[in-house]
């Protein structure tokens, strides 16, 4: 996790909307419109489509999270009011949103507090999500006169089942913190002041695996319905890889290594 140099590419880049830590491995993006409880408007939106290029070029986990106790309040409402149809064909939240969810390694979003709207939809977008205990989550758009447009419609169901996204989605219903841990929403929740070191040590766990592997498992793991030739082409790449070759030669020596210690009495 040590930090990389300071002239990095997110370094160089005069952010307004987000604070932008690269380290070695990752890059840590915490939303900051603090007067806005850090609603999603134009410019965080174009500012992450840059974190996103950066991470497309040369790949590093995401750790997502927002600023002041709050992930975000949603998306910036003055700015929807004057979106119209053409805006809306645009894409403007969902192509980011999902151009988040395709990056090639793996994404987590650490949810300190409210998720709403275009904020639930980006942490819905992230692979991984852990929460604080003030988390919660919710996308009252029908009482604004839209619907949850950016992906919470489909990718809310296929994450937490159609009954409960549809309570979400149609009902108003906000998920805490236990509720989003017991419907598999965030795999876990801890305490506030240990939600950063938590989600980093998430992703220390995924980084010690090999990085083309993770790649490809999400690549396969992403892909729609059932996917044979796709498992087997993957794993023909990742069979021929140098890494699994020192993986599983570590695993056996370490395994026979540990055989013969135990057959000798620990003497050998």
């Amino acid at each position: 996790m040590n930090k990389t140099p300071a002239d990095g590419p997110y370094e160089n880049q005069p952010y307004e909307t987000l604070s932008v830590e690269e380290r070695t491995d990752r890059v840590v993006v915490t939303l900051r419109r603090p007067a806005a409880r850090n609603a999603i408007n134009g410019r965080m939106i174009a500012e992450l489509h840059g974190v996103c290029e950066e991470l497309e070029r040369a790949p590093k986990f995401l750790l997502l999270t927002g600023h002041g106790g709050v992930f975000a309040g949603g998306a910036d409402i003055g700015e929807l009011r004057a979106r119209g149809l053409d805006e809306a064909l645009q894409g403007i939240n969902s192509r980011l949103f999902e151009r988040v969810r395709r990056l090639p390694l793996p994404t987590v979003a650490a949810v300190p507090g409210w998720a709403l709207g275009g904020g639930a939809e980006l942490a819905y977008a992230c692979d991984l999500r852990i929460a604080g205990p003030d988390a919660v989550f919710g996308n009252p758009e029908p009482g604004l006169g839209i619907l949850a447009a950016a992906g919470a419609c489909w990718r809310l169901r296929e994450l937490v089942g159609e009954s409960v996204a549809k309570q979400v989605l149609l009902a108003g219903r906000t998920l805490n913190a236990p509720t989003a841990l017991a419907c598999g929403l965030v795999m876990d929740v801890v305490p506030t002041d240990r939600l950063i070191d938590e989600a980093h040590a998430l992703l220390d766990r995924m980084a010690r695996s090999s990085a083309l592997a993770l790649r490809l498992t999400k690549l396969v793991t992403d892909a729609p319905g059932a996917h044979p030739v796709a498992d087997d082409l993957a794993q023909a790449v990742l069979f021929e890889s140098p890494d699994k070759e020192e993986r599983m030669t570590r695993f056996l020596e370490k395994t026979e290594k540990t055989d013969k210690a135990e057959k000798t009495g620990g003497l050998a």
